[in-house]
């Protein structure tokens, strides 16, 4: 068994495995088809986004370590730093790390504290207006989050052998086209 091909599909499964950004934005978009919805169906909307973020953080440590023992098993660890695309990719995913814990540890307790004042089952317009802004600044982070994520793709692909670099700019901006798609519709019929 070739350890360097096990390890190199982990690591290319859980760059798909962190495609939360993705279906975060799209129960975001259909909570919004709700309109003012009973507090149990809000909650549940926020529970499946905050438990996301968990899973992601686990998918974004195992895509560090898989990615750290590929480049052992083919060279010097010294080569994240001086291959561009390497660099590029770790970039990426350090990103994506700090942007997560900015809304698991900053956004998200703030959403939680006040769905936690809630009295009833409907969450009162003052508590509403309130949960506005920090779920907007939550969308938006997702949407970049989703945009780096399908970069990190882009990036990876590009580690043996590189696209034409048109090809690469073409494919960046339907990434960003498409994040942005994410971001404002639910995407009913996937890329369409």
């Amino acid at each position: 068994m070739n350890m360097y091909d096990a390890i190199k599909f982990l690591h290319v499964l859980t760059v798909v495995f962190m495609a939360a950004p993705l279906y975060n934005l799209i129960v975001v978009n259909e909570r919004l088809r709700f309109g003012r919805a009973p507090y149990a169906v809000d909650r549940y909307f926020e529970n499946l986004i905050k438990t996301n973020a968990v899973r992601c953080f686990a998918f974004q440590a195992t895509a560090f370590i898989t990615g750290i023992l590929l480049v052992l098993l083919s060279g010097p660890l010294s080569v994240l730093f001086t291959n561009p695309i390497l660099l590029a990719k770790f970039v990426l995913l350090l990103l994506l790390s700090v942007l997560l814990s900015y809304v698991h540890f900053g956004i998200q307790p703030r959403i939680e504290a006040l769905l936690g004042q809630v009295d009833g089952q409907e969450i009162q317009p003052g508590i509403a207006q309130q949960l506005i802004p920090w779920r907007s600044r939550r969308k938006k982070l997702a949407g970049f989050c989703l945009f780096f994520v399908i970069s990190l793709v882009l990036v990876g692909l590009q580690v043996y052998a590189r696209f034409d670099p048109v090809l690469t700019v073409v494919l960046l901006i339907l990434a960003v086209l498409f994040s942005w798609r994410v971001y404002k519709t639910s995407i009913p019929f996937g890329w369409f």
